[in-house]
């Protein structure tokens, strides 16, 4: 028999060779600790990660109570000097100013202009406010928490295209007054209680977001109107031109530190506010 050649030999080794697969390939290569980022790349990913982060590093950063700088009583506030913006008042944002011895709100998108002062739990609050948009939507907080909109109490003259006006509670989006009472009707029906109070069905709690709503007349762009808040109890009243607009009557009155505040606001709505006066009851 003839022997085989050199390269069936070569060929016949190499097919006796078990391959290497690329996983043991490298397993058998050592590690390796990774080269550190230039520090133009570690500042970049701080950044971004900031970035991302801001309405929470935000939140974190404004949760102490605002600060005090005036004293109820307070006004009545004519808006002549601008300074008074800075000295008297703060937002988290929007373009808060005076023109022409008025304050103007250019549509802010909710960040009030907080008054640096603290409400006693009975108090008035008169001002003069007119809308130059035709969606009406005329708005101020009372017993805020002095930083966050829709900490307290929202009124509304005009709201959502000059359809609705509201007294919102901790929410001007919550259910209505009206959509709970129909729940508290439901629960004593079907539990057969005495009665269908709010508090005792449990439909009204201390957390309770929610909304009165009304519709007594619209707003009439480029009016000037009057308002009057009040407080007493656990009752608030307010009053558009001397006229009674809306009331309620808080089960649970929002009152004491984080709703001592009170402050002006819009959404997108161009507004101009004047001659704010608060006076304790």
């Amino acid at each position: 028999m003839g022997q085989p050649k050199r390269k069936d030999k070569e060929e016949s080794v190499e097919s006796s060779t078990p391959a290497v697969s690329s996983t043991e390939a490298v397993a058998a290569t050592p590690w390796q600790k990774p080269g550190s980022l230039p520090r133009s790349s570690i500042i970049g990913i701080v950044a971004a990660v900031a970035i991302f982060n801001l309405p929470l590093i935000h939140y974190f950063l404004l949760r102490g109570e605002s600060a005090v700088t005036t004293t109820v009583p307070y006004g009545p506030q004519s808006f002549d000097a601008p300074a008074v913006v800075e000295t008297d008042f703060w937002s988290t944002g929007g373009m808060w100013r005076t023109v022409g011895g008025e304050l103007l709100s250019p549509g802010v998108k909710n960040n009030p202009l907080w008054l640096k002062a603290k409400l006693p739990e009975n108090v008035a609050v008169d001002f003069d406010v007119r809308s130059m948009s035709p969606e009406g939507d005329i708005k101020c907080e009372i017993f805020g928490d002095g930083r966050n909109h829709a900490s307290g109490y929202v009124l509304i003259h005009g709201g959502w295209n000059n359809s609705i006006s509201i007294i919102a509670r901790l929410d001007e989006h919550g259910a209505s007054l009206a959509a709970l009472q129909a729940e508290a009707g439901r629960l004593q029906r079907e539990k057969n209680l005495p009665d269908a109070d709010l508090v005792k069905t449990g439909v009204f709690r201390e957390n309770t977001r929610m909304r009165v709503e009304a519709n007594p007349w619209p707003v009439q762009i480029g009016r000037m109107e009057h308002w009057h808040i009040e407080r007493r109890g656990s009752t608030i009243i307010w009053s558009i031109d001397g006229r009674e607009f809306m009331r309620f009557d808080d089960p649970f009155p929002l009152k004491g530190k984080g709703h001592d505040r009170f402050g002006f606001s819009s959404w997108e709505a161009q507004l101009y506010f004047d001659n704010l006066a608060i006076t304790p009851l």
